[in-house]
């Protein structure tokens, strides 16, 4: 049986993203710029506000934990 059900991007908002990840906004803006952290959507063509997908937001928390465990093995 085929699933006709899609899957859902949800979309997280700055306070969402430093709750989640326990880095400052400050710090996620920085890292962002510098390619180290997922980028953010624009919600609206050209507004400010923008969102990170919860999806990306959640591999680069998951890359971390194997970026220490590859550490402890060396």
């Amino acid at each position: 049986m085929v699933s006709n059900e899609t899957k859902r991007t949800r979309l997280l908002r700055i306070n969402e993203v430093t709750e989640l990840t326990g880095v400052s906004r400050t710090t996620i803006h920085r890292m962002t710029t510098k390619g180290l952290f997922p980028k953010s959507v624009p919600l609206i063509p050209g507004g400010i506000a923008r969102a990170w997908v919860e999806a990306e937001v959640e591999g680069w928390l998951t890359q971390r934990v194997t970026d220490r465990d590859l550490e402890v093995q060396a």
